[in-house]
């Protein structure tokens, strides 16, 4: 059994323990035997590793270390100085144990069987150059293949170099028409796919390379669908199959089993659904939508999707559909559930709402704010409001505002602005039922691109004592700096 020695701090140091023991299944046998050190220091979240390094003695005997989860510093040459292995734990504590279930047997999210055709649905109006950067953003999210859209009605004279330009950066390419012209253009250009041929248009097939996708003559038409492909099977050419999904509540539910009719039909084929249908004409959040369609098309093994981003509402809709698509597959792949995967991608679709949103109780927020005794402002969010406490007091609640008058800032401009910032972080957590941290972003999931995290840098050293007659309150985190040894 692996020995793991975990460094805290003094307020952390009785809920660690806590959890720790917490651990431990109902025969009393743990996953690990363990040792807490609290290396003096308060908030454990100011630990570096050349703190580290300094206040705890080698060698160590244990066979890992266990540092906070928001602990700075390299902690590669930290492990070569004690010769063993220093992770980062969770940045909760009561995480611990899903950290550590989830490190027995990780979740691989780098496997995909859905390709994710990203539409450029206004191509004819854009130049070469703009589509290509255009293109460069999709790929960026996740795309497999840029989709030029053509537009009824309207010239595409740029279609040509468009393709080549894209092909040039090793791209692959559809094109998109009901202009049987512009799909055999985009096909002698070089287009690996041509959107959409009906049974009628089978002989665009005859004159270009490009693999097309089959549609029927009309959503509800499934015969035609089945005649084009039996008509291309024939022919001993790659194809995919498009049922066609039709918004709600113009047939939705009718087209869901169109798709899963042609896939106990035709067993082999490769199927194409294009979810712009759902994502574009719903309003609601699209990572929702994205997760449900790309569960589905992973049952009916689905080897595409096609999807735009033209509604402002939709305008994360390729990397969604891209996270979607991995977790989908391994949850397929592992027969479980999409829920509780974890891993870096495993709550990605939650942009709203956390499933774990307050890690403590108010009582146990309580029982940490009567152990500080200096000015520093903590603030938690527990499932009864916002919490602000230091030495002077533990304030408690539901609103930004009603806190204001408790923390004597009047005066103080810049800690007044940095806790407004954080409170009202604080209160929109509290409102929506998101994680709070001090310090930190709130977290929306694929919905945002967060700021790289300098887990190998920390502030330079310095002291966090006040002198308690003539300082003013200061926040926990407007100045944080490692503590010195003194």
């Amino acid at each position: 059994m692996d020995h793991l020695v975990f460094l805290t701090g003094r307020l952390a140091q009785p809920a660690l323990e806590r959890v720790l023991e917490g651990m431990a299944t109902s025969e009393g046998e743990r996953p690990f035997s363990w040792e807490v050190r609290e290396i003096g220091v308060q908030v454990a979240a100011l630990m570096t590793a050349d703190l580290i390094r300094r206040r705890v003695p080698a060698p160590l005997r244990a066979d890992r270390l266990i540092v906070p989860g928001r602990c700075r510093g390299d902690l590669a040459a930290l492990g070569e100085h004690y010769g063993l292995p220093v992770e980062r734990g969770p940045e909760e504590l009561k995480d611990l144990p899903h950290h550590f279930q989830r490190a027995a047997r990780p979740v691989d999210f780098s496997a995909r069987e859905v390709a994710i055709f990203a539409e450029i649905v206004d191509a004819p109006r854009l130049s070469v150059p703009a589509i290509v950067e255009r293109a460069r953003t999709l790929v960026a999210d996740g795309a497999d293949v840029i989709d030029l859209g053509g537009l009824p009605a309207t010239p595409f004279p740029q279609l040509e170099a468009a393709v080549q330009a894209l092909k040039a950066e090793g791209w692959r390419v559809s094109v998109d028409s009901q202009d049987p012209g512009e799909l055999l253009r985009g096909g002698r250009a070089g287009a690996d796919y041509l959107l959409s041929l009906t049974l009628d248009t089978l002989w665009i097939a005859d004159e270009v390379r490009s693999t097309p996708v089959l549609i029927p003559r009309e959503p509800a038409d499934t015969e035609s669908l089945a005649q084009a492909i039996e008509a291309m099977q024939a022919r001993g050419r790659p194809f995919l199959a498009d049922a066609i999904l039709d918004p709600i509540p113009f047939g939705f539910t009718a087209s869901l089993v169109r798709y899963h009719t042609l896939r106990q039909r035709f067993p082999d084929v490769s199927i194409m659904m294009g979810v712009g249908n759902l994502t574009e004409l719903v309003e609601a959040d699209t990572s929702g939508i994205n997760a449900l369609l790309l569960g589905i098309a992973a049952e009916l093994r689905v080897a595409a999707v096609l999807t735009t981003q033209v509604s402002a509402h939709a305008r994360r809709a390729v990397r969604e559909a891209d996270v979607a698509r991995r977790l989908m597959h391994a949850a397929a792949h592992h027969r479980t559930l999409p829920k509780g995967l974890g891993g870096e991608l495993g709550s990605h679709l939650a942009t709203v709402h956390e499933r774990h949103p307050h890690p403590d109780t108010p009582e146990e927020i309580a029982a940490t704010a009567a152990q500080v005794r200096d000015p520093n402002f903590r603030i938690q969010v527990s499932a009864a409001g916002l919490h602000v406490y230091n030495r002077d007091g533990h304030r408690l609640a539901g609103d930004a505002l009603s806190l204001w008058p408790q923390l004597g800032l009047a005066h103080d401009g810049g800690h007044a602005f940095y806790m407004g910032v954080e409170l009202a972080r604080a209160e929109i957590a509290f409102q929506l039922g998101k994680r709070y941290v001090q310090d930190q972003p709130l977290h929306w999931g694929v919905a945002w691109s967060p700021p790289a995290a300098a887990t190998d840098a920390w502030c330079a050293p310095g002291t966090t004592r006040i002198p308690r007659q003539s300082a003013p309150p200061r926040t926990a985190g407007g100045d944080r700096q490692e503590p010195r040894d003194e």
